[in-house]
């Protein structure tokens, strides 16, 4: 049986971008890439300008759904993990350290500084934090499998 535990922490860890699904407050979808960095496995920041479809979705309601999985596998061999999170921009008194962490990813020559994610600049600091994670368990699984594809919750 595969260490499935192992495997979403490793797509976690080398991914560069998340599917992240938000909803309007008339419950619309909305679904956008986005580059991230993760604390753990558990939270998760991206940069964003608060006028995209996605920000406006979270100052309306902070629910959120993210997918994380490696593009490249072939067909049959995929891997993913799924969350449900909470989400919104990140506030003033914590930007700081939060920051510090997103920029943990990105190269120095692609830092933010703080001027650049406060008012009036265009963009700000985001974070999602997982209230629950599960990971896909393909349809032929020899253990889990039920002939299509599902998800079997775990904790990370």
């Amino acid at each position: 049986m595969p260490d499935r535990v192992a495997i979403a922490r490793k797509l976690i860890t080398d991914s560069l971008y998340l599917s992240l699904g938000t909803a309007d407050a008339a419950g619309t979808p909305w679904v956008t890439p986005v580059f991230f960095t993760p604390d753990g496995y558990t939270d998760f920041y991206w940069v964003s300008s608060p006028e995209t479809q996605h920000s406006r979705n979270l100052g309306e309601r902070a629910e959120a759904a993210i997918a994380i999985f490696d593009t490249h596998a072939v067909i049959g061999a995929a891997e993913a993990v799924y969350l449900k999170a909470t989400a919104g921009q990140v506030s003033d008194a914590d930007l700081e350290p939060a920051l510090a962490i997103f920029n943990g990813k990105l190269p120095e020559s692609k830092h933010f500084e703080l001027a650049e994610l406060v008012a009036p600049a265009a963009f700000r600091l985001y974070r999602a934090t997982a209230v629950e994670q599960s990971v896909l368990i393909r349809g032929g699984d020899p253990e889990y499998g039920k002939g299509a594809d599902s998800r079997l919750v775990v904790t990370l």
